[in-house]
């Protein structure tokens, strides 16, 4: 039986990401430029993600006053309820800036620590997916399922790389190592993507470091409940220092060669 808890904070996450994505689809100006920057002149806001942001937190505290809330644009609030919504306005800003369609709204609810409901809403792909614990991931109205794993030198497999300078040479040298070994690399410029990407067997398999609670947070739930499995370096959750997603048979594969690699460090 499903959670009504679960179940109500997945509708809640599911209007606030569809609010959120029209905005963002029909919004965009014509015009838009870099409104701030953060860890490098790379890592740029645009004046949509802090107007998304400013939208979803104040749909979900509308709703829920006592809950939590951890954003990428700076929405933090502790909460009373034990629910915190962990929240990315906009997965995928360069793209959004460039207008490339790789980009997506990403919004998970924790319930005492604990990723319970996720909704990665995609509005370029005309797709949303959806997920609550021990209840499955759908994309739309579909359950969604794992691709069965392949060799290692047949996988497609996905990565990203971070905005400071040390980090990226770290990662490319890693990509240098890991691409001769598997099918080919993607890199499609958003995390939340990318997860439920393998969730729907587009992608074997995912990994990144550097990655923020709001960049997995629903999308690393959307991939376990498809079936895959999620971790970090061996023995590990999925975290900043290492993110992974594959098929079970790929992860056992992939995990210990990409600690191998140092692909959790920089």
């Amino acid at each position: 039986m499903s959670d009504p808890l679960y179940d109500e904070l997945l509708e809640l996450a599911l209007e606030a990401a569809r609010r959120a994505g029209t905005l963002l689809r029909e919004g965009r100006p014509a015009d838009l430029g870099v409104a701030a920057t953060k860890t490098s002149p790379i890592d740029v806001v645009t004046e949509m993600d802090i107007a998304s942001e400013k939208l979803i937190t104040g749909f979900l505290a509308e709703h829920r006053p006592d809950d939590g809330f951890l954003g990428e644009e700076g929405a933090s609030v502790a909460g009373t309820s034990g629910v915190r919504w962990v929240i990315d306005p906009v997965d995928g800003t360069v793209n959004y800036l460039y207008g490339l369609p790789s980009w997506a709204v990403s919004i998970a609810a924790e319930k005492d620590g604990e990723t319970v409901a996720g909704v990665v809403a995609a509005p370029m792909r005309g797709e949303t997916y959806r997920a609550v614990l021990g209840g499955g991931a759908y994309r739309d109205g579909e359950r969604l399922h794992h691709r069965p794993a392949p060799p290692l030198s047949q996988a497609l497999v996905a990565t990203g790389f971070g905005y400071l300078a040390e980090r990226r040479a770290g990662q490319a040298e890693v990509v240098r190592t890991l691409l001769p070994r598997v099918r080919d690399i993607r890199r499609g410029g958003s995390a939340a993507i990318d997860l439920c990407d393998v969730a729907c067997g587009r992608l074997d398999a995912y990994y990144e470091r550097g990655l923020n609670p709001w960049d997995l947070a629903a999308g690393e739930l959307i991939a376990r409940e498809a079936g895959a499995l999620t971790g970090g370096r061996p023995g590990e959750a999925a975290s900043g220092e290492l993110t992974l997603a594959a098929s079970p048979a790929l992860f056992e594969q992939l995990q210990p060669l990409l600690d191998e690699l140092g692909a959790w460090h920089d």
